[in-house]
């Protein structure tokens, strides 16, 4: 069995500048907080993040977007981080604004090989310039494209030495999903665990997507 297990700053070394980055999180609850840090220490720039929010200017991705290290977002909301918002208006940062549902399943789609899908959401509204509108039993449909990234960035409460993860209630929300759709997938556990610790009826999302774990300090 391949030894997973890698060091915080052997993770960080793995994103390089103007790389795409998933990273888990809704409001910062599930993110991986120590990766997170590493991250702003190493001051690695130019990257594209795709996650649920923000965070907050002192929490989770919101560090990184203080630290200026995004070239774009795409995210659901910003509005618990001011400084995303500056720098939208500011046009320092590409902001792409992606209704919720819409962006976990552009990167469901992203993680299972899918070319899109077609939405009714956010017809009519900004949401949809530049897209395909196609109409479907009368209704108006809007194409979304896939998302993918180089790298994404996962935190569970327990993991064992192959990867699979238990998330502890909310902490699941974007985690299972973004570990499908990135070519490198690391995970921050609280604790690691051996293999057969974990009840495989119990597993939330298997170790077949994670490459690498670090902490499990706790």
């Amino acid at each position: 069995m391949k030894n997973k297990i890698i060091s915080i700053k052997e993770a960080v070394d793995k994103i390089k500048d103007g790389m795409t980055i998933m990273v888990g999180g809704f409001l910062a609850n599930g993110s991986p907080e120590n990766i997170i840090d590493a991250l702003v220490e190493k001051n690695v720039k130019d990257l594209t993040l795709i996650c649920n929010d923000t965070g907050f200017p002192d929490k989770g991705v919101g560090k990184m977007v203080v630290n200026k290290q995004f070239k774009k977002i795409i995210a659901s909301h910003i509005g618990t981080n001011r400084e995303t918002g500056n720098q939208m208006n500011s046009g320092e940062t590409e902001v792409v604004l992606v209704p919720q549902g819409t962006l976990a399943e552009r990167v469901r789609c992203g993680g299972n090989g899918l070319g899109g899908f077609y939405t009714p959401t956010g017809v009519g509204t900004e949401v949809a310039e530049g897209k395909e509108v196609k109409i479907i039993n009368g209704k108006e449909y809007l194409f979304e494209t896939p998302l993918r990234a180089d790298v994404a960035l996962l935190k569970a409460s327990v993991v064992d030495k192959k990867g699979n993860m238990i998330f502890n209630k909310t902490m699941k929300n974007f985690n299972p999903l973004m570990a499908t759709a990135a070519d490198l997938v690391i995970v921050e556990a609280d604790k690691i665990v051996e293999v057969g610790e974990i009840d495989p009826e119990h597993v939330m999302c298997s170790g077949i997507f994670v490459d690498y774990i670090v902490g499990g300090e706790k």
